[in-house]
């Protein structure tokens, strides 16, 4: 919408306001004289002053604005439309996105239609952050290009596993012409016939190491940058798309590889609280294809993650349509424990809000304990609102938040600016008049002080377990049956421990031993003190001589460059490299399955053992198995805690009676003997972490880097598809795409694909990491004459319809009831045969035979991904059918034409006692509605009602159109 081309005619023009002296306009909610509005929520405000703004008689009426302002009696019934200001995407789930609208291009051309048509009309962003693999750390060259397959080259080809740090002979030479040489240090395994190692440390050091890419000599430098450029390397295709994009569509802007994951920059660069646009002033917000999205909350801008589907809706310039939510305000009070961290005080949050049940509600903070919160606490906290399924958990703009701003460069004019503006329509939040408090639909009150260390796991966020019980609770997980805690280990073997040897020196592994211990900084750990903490616990633990163990595979992912910045200005980052922790590169690495291969040595030592090895990452997600398929507990910890945890090298000790570490002279020393100082970790964060890292990160966001700046693009507004690119390809979802509405189809004697338990995340259903070589999307990269090496990973090839729908349900850890053992396989029915989930559903659909899926509660809980839908769409699915859906997962069905059904509450598939082998039959209604309620029946003569998860009437025409994406098509048909 042109504002100054239109506001004349707009229906709210009288409630036009000026500030500065007349030189910027508003518009004022206050000028309705409504004495509702002083009662809302702030984040209802939000939506009320997008909806005045945006009100166009089509897609925003003055009936949603009542709807808004009438909020008390209207939430949970009335729906309303919501344009928020601009669009974040993440390059997986960004890379469909725009593939589709490239493919959307072409189609509306065969129809005659101007392709320029198709652009972004909401300002859209893309962060280049989640394609960074780990192929050099510290201790070893790994399987580049790929570390998610291929043959490790033998000793004669000069690679290695495992390697201590050790200075490398310069005499090789350079391999490699971009920025910089391959290089690693490397030392031998122990040869199978010996159990020695096959060369000497002499013999390496005088041989030069050779580049697994290039097999040619290199030289020895920074890990982060080998890292760097082997992610340019791989994905040069994608990065050409992209750019591509930069160019041919309007309103996007691509921000490459190597500046940071999404959430941070989105924080650090993108993220402004107002917006200003031709003359007119409003507030920041946004939505995201990216589960963190929601940290910009803790700034005071409204935005939350969808789905890749809806997002590319809202880059078209359709409105978010959700139901008037609930706004549960907390109310914080107390003091925090100087103790604990800014991670303690998020997971002490999630239990209390998890506990209250508060799925789909917004949540928005209040109270005297809020002004004790930082802005970098308050993203933090902000960030976990999905893991509590919170729509946002929103920081209304404060003092804090305004001193936050100023410390990364806003000018004085614009904080005076921002601060007015906020006043003017009661966005500004004080805590110092109670009576000032919004009305909620609910209180919670959380008092600080009770917050201690927790860490979660062993395979799930929400099992929480205090650090103090650590050592007992990890002994009950071996001790419980096989479920979300337990691994049921007999007692006989829970003593077990396993001697191998590791550059010449022998080591035990036992169950709890730590072998992958992740500092990452991108979401919860991106607030500075954190940081600084795990960086001063390092500097405190060198300085008292301890050690971590050579084998453990240690990293440090920066969510930044800025992280980089201040913890080496602060002087911490070379104590982190001396225990191991090396910067390894900017994005999402560890924390999305693109963790490097453990030592041989390891591996055989756990499978010899039948060992629950551990890994500690200071993440967000850590899902069994999704490190490293034969690391079995993973758990999430603050990043001094991960640091803790590598020292100690196990999980099973107790911190406050059990020494961290024994020094080379024999002194213990325990973790409270290193543990930093809260007013010595702020005095630190006052002094590093200053306005010049956000301006470095500016200056180095306008200037691009040289690989970047130098990829060629076509010149075209059809992007011309290359049809031996395994990368890019024009996905099938416009095929037959006629102007007229289809009438609705009923479903008839479909099979049911797959039989799923409770908890399916979006990883059982798309999964992010390696592409397995035995799997259906492995054999059709062979066909394309790729060796493993050359896979990449699931998520750098979803702008490749063929490769991610035979990644559908391609997970190791699918337990489907049809086979009884976890992996990627199915029935395919009729013919009794056990296949991969992809060639059933292919013969399925050459056999004309209708699909569904039956599953269980919280049906595609995890990250947002729109492959979840697609992919599920792509194989023939028409239905799911569970006891419950995770909301995101539910409008990414819809959105996709599949229709989400829920069972009716206190029924299941087993209480129905369906086997999931019979024949099901689904009757549409001409006129489907809501919420309606269907009628299912069997082949066996069972029917039985479920509820088709249709919202709102936008969500049925979504479905009568075939999903989100042809409805868009046909608006510009």
């Amino acid at each position: 919408m042109a504002f100054s081309s239109t506001v004349k005619e707009h229906p709210y023009n009288h409630l036009t306001d000026t500030l500065d002296n007349g030189r910027i306009k508003f518009f004022n909610p206050q000028k309705l004289n409504d004495p509702r509005y002083d009662k809302l929520p702030l984040s209802i405000r939000v939506l009320l002053e997008a909806a005045i703004r945006k009100c166009d008689g089509l897609y925003t009426k003055k009936e949603d604005i009542q709807s808004i302002l009438d909020w008390q009696e209207q939430q949970n019934k009335a729906e309303v439309p919501f344009s928020p200001a601009r669009v974040l995407l993440q390059d997986f789930t960004g890379i469909p996105a725009m593939v589709d609208l490239a493919a959307m291009r072409d189609a509306v051309a065969k129809h005659g239609v101007d392709p320029s048509l198709v652009n972004p009309r909401c300002p859209t962003d893309l962060i280049v952050d989640h394609s960074l693999q780990i192929d050099y750390s510290k201790c070893a060259i790994q399987n580049a290009p790929n570390p998610g397959g291929g043959d490790i080259p033998n000793q004669s080809q000069g690679s290695s596993r495992s390697t201590p740090s050790r200075p490398l002979s310069r005499g090789g030479s350079q391999c490699g012409s971009q920025r910089g040489s391959c290089s690693k240090p490397a030392c031998s395994e122990p040869s199978a016939s010996t159990g020695q190692p096959s060369v000497s440390v002499q013999q390496i050091e005088n041989t030069p190491l050779l580049c697994p890419f290039h097999l040619k000599p290199v030289f020895e430098t920074e890990t982060a940058l080998k890292n760097q450029e082997m992610e340019l390397i791989r994905n040069k295709e994608r990065l050409q798309f992209f750019k591509w994009c930069s160019k041919a569509f309007k309103n996007v802007n691509v921000v490459p590889p190597d500046f940071g994951a999404v959430h941070q920059v989105n924080l650090e660069y993108l993220s402004r609280v107002v917006q200003l646009n031709e003359g007119f002033i409003y507030p920041d917000s946004v939505v995201g294809t990216d589960s963190h999205t929601t940290m910009v909350n803790g700034l005071g801008i409204l935005g939350w993650g969808v789905g890749g589907i809806e997002s590319e809706a809202v880059m078209l310039g359709q409105p978010v349509s959700l139901t008037l939510p609930q706004v549960v305000g907390c109310k914080l009070v107390g003091s925090i424990n100087p103790l604990s961290t800014s991670i303690d005080i998020v997971l002490g949050i999630t239990k209390h809000l998890r506990q209250a049940g508060i799925a789909g509600k917004f949540v928005e903070f209040f109270g005297p304990g809020v002004s004790q919160l930082s802005a970098a606490d308050r993203t933090t906290i902000a960030n976990m609102c999905p893991e509590y399924n919170a729509t946002v958990s929103f920081f209304p703009v404060d003092q804090v938040t305004l001193k936050h701003f100023k410390t990364i460069n806003f000018s004085q004019e614009k904080l005076e600016l921002l601060e007015s503006y906020m006043k003017a329509i009661k966005l500004f939040q004080s805590y110092e008049d109670p009576s000032e408090d919004p009305h909620y639909s609910e209180v919670i009150e959380i008092n600080l002080s009770s917050m201690v260390s927790y860490v979660s796991g062993p395979k799930r966020p929400q099992d929480r377990v205090a650090v103090s019980s650590m050592k007992e609770d990890f002994q009950s997980c071996l001790d419980e049956k096989v479920g979300f805690k337990g691994f049921h280990i007999s007692k006989e073997k829970q003593e077990t421990r396993v001697p191998f040897l590791h550059c010449g020196q022998e080591y035990k592994l036992a169950h709890g031993s730590v072998v992958i211990a992740a500092v990452i900084s991108c979401t919860n750990n991106c607030n500075p003190s954190v940081m600084l903490t795990a960086g001063l616990l390092a500097k405190k633990a060198v300085e008292a001589g301890l050690v971590v163990k050579p084998y453990i595979r240690t990293s440090l992912a920066p969510g930044s460059g800025m992280v980089t910045h201040y913890l080496n200005t602060s002087g911490v980052l070379p104590y982190f490299s001396q225990l191991g922790f090396e910067v390894i590169g900017y994005g999402c690495a560890t924390c999305v399955g693109n963790t490097a291969p453990l030592p041989e040595a390891v591996v055989d030592a756990i499978k010899q053992g039948e060992l629950v090895a551990c890994g500690v990452l200071s993440g967000n997600r850590h899902f069994e198995g999704r490190l490293c398929e034969c690391v079995r507990a993973n758990y999430l910890a603050s990043p001094p805690l991960v640091v803790a945890y590598a020292i100690a090298g196990t999980v099973g000790i107790d911190f406050e009676k059990e020494p961290l570490g024994v020094t080379a002279v024999g002194k213990e020393v325990y973790l409270h003997d290193i543990w930093p100082s809260r007013e010595e970790i702020q005095q630190i964060e006052e002094d590093t972490v200053i306005s010049s890292v956000f301006k470095d990160l500016g200056e180095r966001m306008e200037k691009g880097n040289t690989f970047w700046n130098n990829i060629e693009c076509p010149d075209s507004v059809l992007f011309p598809w290359d049809q031996k690119s395994t990368y890019i390809r024009s996905p099938s979802f416009f095929s037959k795409l006629s102007k007229e509405v289809p009438p609705p189809q009923s479903i008839e004697n479909a099979h049911a694909l797959l039989f799923l338990g409770d908890k399916v995340t979006t990883d059982h259903i798309s999964p992010a990491g390696s592409i397995a070589r035995v799997s259906a999307a492995a054999k059709y990269l062979l066909s394309k004459r790729l060796t493993p090496r050359e896979f990449n990973s699931y998520g750098a090839r979803r702008g490749n319809d063929a490769v991610m729908t035979r990644g559908t349900f391609a997970s190791i850890k699918l337990q489907n009831r049809f086979i009884g053992k976890p992996g990627p396989k199915t029935l395919h029915i009729p013919s009794g045969q056990t296949l991969d989930v992809f060639e059933a559903a292919e013969r399925y659909q050459r056999e004309g035979i209708n699909l569904i899926i039956l599953a269980g509660k919280d049906y595609g809980s995890g990250n947002s991904r729109d492959w979840v839908a697609k992919g599920p769409y792509l194989l023939g699915v028409r239905a799911v059918i569970a006891e419950s859906f995770e909301k995101l997962h539910k409008n990414q069905l819809v959105g996709m034409g599949i229709m989400p059904l829920e069972f009716l509450p206190g029924q299941n598939a087993d209480s129905l006692e369906l086997s999931g082998k019979e024949r099901f039959t689904i009757t549409l209604p001409d006129s489907l509605s809501p919420r309606e309620q269907l009628t299912v029946k069997t082949s066996q003569g069972k029917s039985f009602v479920v509820t088709a998860l249709f919202d709102t009437e936008l969500d049925v025409n979504f479905f009568r159109h075939g999903g989100l994406l042809r409805y868009v098509a046909r608006t510009l048909l």
